[in-house]
């Protein structure tokens, strides 16, 4: 393959551990950076009414978050089958993405020149993080790094035509783009200006929604001021976006902090782990959730001496009513097992993409969360999708009263279904039939954890070390038409 730059050799792959692209993914400037990126993706028409349209990134922003860093670090594995496995399973997820925008411009996750502008954002996002955090690039390690980021696009493209060969040129390329073709879109807008202000809390956090919100009220500003400092000039004045006094002072310091981590001993920072970490629900086997626990609890204390001493005014909520489930044992009482009322079932698992409706892309969101779960090929893959968009064809069917294509919380609300009908059984069926990888008849523990990230609790019906196609439907049905609580597929579904 043509690294396509001057100065730079063959010697040293392009993909593992070795690879510029896999160093950044342990390094803070990366959240940074990667922040910056998405924003200048989002503002391409393509790639913005694509993500307004399907993307769960505003109501579960944290599992869109691990997914994306799992999907990444896949795509630079030093092995090529894993590399051209999970290139497959972007290309069938992006193959499903297509509409048209509120202007009525078509757009197609796999239009190529959209793909690359992708790609594009990234490498100029992970320079310029070097430049601002007082590491320029060289021109050779620069040449380099554009080699790994085209073959990023071969991976997924067949080739890297899209993106110019010649990493002088690419400059040239990506201020032509920045200037002509980007626009303030709508999941601009989001990101920036609701996105950060309105951010959930991960699992850790959850159950301390004051002291969340009060640290979001500081940081979620921040964060979008130091981004809208970092975009480029031009694309800014094309925007309007507005540049607070400071923000580019703001925003340079930033960088330079999160850049001294780079004097911190190898191995000190795993984003990986810090992910997990977030994501851990406190009911989980894994040997962390003892200390997730414990600081849950010291997360609650925090959030009520702050409501003592601060008379709050945010949108937090109640505190959560506590949990009947035993950490030592993993069984759920009663209390536990609440039911949520019809309009945080809409919000909470309905309504993936947080656009205040429910139709197909929020019942593709959920296929393909079960799917990545899952790691699921052709054709178990494509029979989760079909048995979703037959149950979406049932709701649309009972619950669409207007004939406007989509379902919104007061119909829903005002319908109070019963969803346990034929097409949602087969939902239930088709993603059994996936999680009994052997096809025994029965989940085991290890099908079981696969799904679910978790080992059997005792408040499932489980037989013989087993988990059975009867009492697996029955638990989905119930958490989807009875809306259950502090089910296995609370964290799956309903989680940020």
């Amino acid at each position: 393959m043509t690294t396509g730059t001057t100065g730079t050799t063959d010697a040293a792959p392009l993909f593992g551990p070795e690879s510029h692209f896999q160093a950044f993914f342990d390094d803070p400037r990366w959240a940074l950076a990667v922040i910056r990126a998405t924003v200048l993706e989002a503002a391409h028409p393509q790639v913005g009414a694509a993500l307004a349209d399907n993307s769960t990134f505003v109501a579960h922003p944290w599992r869109r978050l691990r997914n994306t860093f799992v999907s990444m670090r896949r795509m630079f594995d030093p092995d090529p089958a894993v590399r051209e496995r999970e290139a497959a399973r972007l290309n069938r997820l992006h193959a499903r993405m297509s509409g048209s925008d509120s202007r009525g411009r078509a757009y197609d996750a796999m239009d190529r020149a959209t793909r690359a502008w992708v790609v594009a954002t990234l490498f100029e996002s992970a320079v310029t993080m070097c430049r601002l955090s007082g590491q320029p690039l060289d021109q050779d390690t620069m040449g380099r790094m554009y080699a790994e980021y085209r073959a990023f696009l071969a991976a997924l493209d067949g080739d890297a035509d899209e993106l110019p060969e010649d990493v002088g040129d690419f400059w040239r390329y990506f201020d032509r783009v920045v200037e002509e073709e980007l626009e303030n879109t709508e999941a601009v807008r989001i990101i920036l200006f609701r996105l950060f202000d309105h951010l959930p809390a991960p699992a850790l956090l959850d159950g301390a929604p004051t002291l969340w919100a009060a640290g979001r009220a500081v940081v979620g500003p921040l964060l979008g001021s130091i981004t809208v400092a970092s975009l480029p000039e031009a694309y800014r004045r094309r925007a309007g976006l507005p540049e607070m006094p400071g923000a580019t002072t703001l925003m340079q310091g930033a960088y330079l902090s999160a850049g001294l981590t780079r004097f911190l001993p190898d191995g000190w920072l795993d984003a990986g782990a810090v992910l997990e970490t977030l994501s851990l629900s406190p009911d989980s086997d894994d040997p962390r959730a003892r200390t997730v626990t414990a600081l849950r609890a010291r997360m609650k204390q925090a959030s009520a001496l702050l409501r003592l001493l601060t008379p709050w005014s945010g949108d937090t909520g109640p505190e959560p009513a506590p949990s009947a489930t035993t950490p030592d044992t993993g069984v759920t009482g009663a209390a536990g097992e609440g039911r949520r009322s019809a309009e945080e079932f809409f919000r909470q698992v309905l309504d993936q993409t947080g656009d205040g409706y429910l139709d197909w892309p929020d019942l593709a969101a959920m296929a393909r969360e079960l799917a990545t779960r899952l790691d699921l090929d052709e054709p178990d893959e494509t029979r989760l999708y079909d048995a979703f968009a037959a149950w979406w064809r049932e709701l649309q069917a009972a619950l669409d009263t207007d004939g406007d294509g989509r379902v919104s919380a007061h119909e829903y609300a005002t319908a109070v279904p019963s969803l346990a009908g034929p097409a949602l059984i087969r939902v239930a069926e088709v993603l059994f039939d996936a999680t009994d990888r052997d096809r025994s008849g029965a989940i085991d523990a290890d099908e079981h954890r696969a799904l679910f990230r978790t080992a059997f609790h005792r408040n499932l019906t489980i037989t013989n070390g087993t988990y059975d196609r009867s009492a697996f439907v029955g638990d989905f049905l119930s958490f989807m038409s009875g809306r259950r609580r502090n089910t296995p597929y609370d964290p799956l579904l309903a989680d940020a």
